[in-house]
């Protein structure tokens, strides 16, 4: 398991002046430990590097968390990570933020098996994973989080519909995606406010847009 110092160090251009603790630290490590295991037996990410792990899937989803929580209100209780796949960013968003409740969509049975194994190694409280398409669960239960995160899936654009479709009326949608998809997030989904793009450190493609409904208007 990668010590702890280290994984500060590489966490520290996207925590800014925030520090995770001690078992915050624990968590991403043994998290890091089990990612890397199953990754040798499936793709659960193309990055097999651990340092290179923490900067861009866990450093990329903590930077993330800060843009998003903590500084609305009212504060977010509950988030869905729609295409989770490996967790992120919705499982270091809930090691940040233990208090916000946290559903993983997640449809292919054998990454689902994965997060459940990941929430019941950090004993993640009010964290589950939802095993079926995202789709189907839009339809089921619209506009059921305050909070919706897209990150990093295939067919992109046909997936932005579903999550804003998720999406609650003052919730907001966040897309951690490259620069040149902004535009079709815009595109696909007019009925969208969009804040200024936001840079993710140490990267010169990546950035989080994050868009609220628009009010209807009368």
């Amino acid at each position: 398991m990668m010590d702890a110092a280290r994984i500060a160090q590489l966490l520290a251009p996207f925590l800014g002046d925030g520090s995770l603790s001690t078992h915050q630290l624990d968590q991403v490590s043994a998290y890091l430990d089990r990612l890397m295991r199953w990754n040798q037996r499936m793709n659960l990410t193309a990055v097999r590097d651990p340092d290179e792990i923490i900067t861009r899937h866990f450093g990329e989803s903590f930077f993330a968390a800060r843009q998003l929580l903590g500084r609305e209100e009212p504060p977010a209780k509950s988030a869905m990570d729609v295409g989770s796949g490996a967790g992120f960013p919705g499982l270091p968003i809930k090691i940040l933020v233990p208090s916000l409740g946290m559903r993983l969509v997640e449809a292919q049975h054998r990454k689902a098996i994965f997060l459940r194994e990941v929430i019941r190694d950090l004993q993640l409280a009010d964290c589950e994973v939802v095993a079926e398409r995202a789709e189907a669960l839009a339809e089921a239960e619209p506009g059921s989080a305050d909070l919706v995160t897209l990150r990093a899936v295939e067919h992109f654009q046909d997936v932005l519909p579903t999550a804003a479709q998720l999406t609650s009326n003052r919730g907001r949608l966040s897309l951690l995606i490259g620069r040149e998809q902004a535009r079709t997030a815009e595109t696909a989904l007019p009925n969208f406010e969009w804040q200024a793009e936001i840079p993710v450190p140490l990267s010169l493609s990546r950035i989080i847009l994050i868009g609220r409904k628009r009010e209807p208007t009368e």
